[in-house]
């Protein structure tokens, strides 16, 4: 028995009856099916040249380095310098931002609850932006040569 819906007997949308819209879908071209289709014998692509070949498209397309025969611009310049695979690039923080955090301790914790820093992106470093509002006590942040003279300055001090 089919699903019908209401008295009109229209049928239920479902992945059975499901179809294109009228002229939303062009059936694919098939090519190299023989001289009746008018896509045989080259199918299409003319005769020789790379724009007739498998695998590179021609001048701007296929091959992403291919230079038209000229030494492509990655085998003419060197190579130099290293990448650090282990580098970890410190979130800064102002010293004039640390008036966001609560309480006078400074750690890691009470930077990512103020929003100064976010979990898991790496150390926290404090900058000699501006100035400390108030004696704080950092504990576990890096801190700059300068922004240890301002913070110890205002009467605070830094716990390794």
């Amino acid at each position: 028995m089919a699903n019908k819906s209401g008295a009109e007997g229209v049928e239920k949308i479902g992945l059975h009856n499901l179809s294109p819209a009228p002229g939303s879908h062009r059936s694919r071209r098939r090519v190299g099916r023989g001289p009746g289709s008018g896509l045989g014998k080259t199918s299409g692509k003319g005769h020789k040249g790379s724009m007739a070949r498998s695998g590179h498209g021609g001048p701007g397309g296929g091959k992403p380095h291919f230079e038209g025969g000229q030494m492509p611009i990655t085998r003419r310049i060197p190579k130099r310098g290293f990448t650090n695979p282990f580098r970890e690039e410190a979130q800064l923080v102002r010293l004039d931002a640390l008036a966001k955090v609560a309480g006078d301790d400074v750690t890691v914790d009470t930077l990512i609850a103020a929003g100064l820093i976010r979990a898991g992106q790496g150390p926290a470093k404090l900058l000699a932006n501006g100035e400390p509002t108030r004696a704080f006590t950092i504990r576990g942040v890096k801190v700059s040569a300068a922004a240890k003279a301002k913070i110890e300055a205002a009467g605070g001090r830094i716990d390794g």
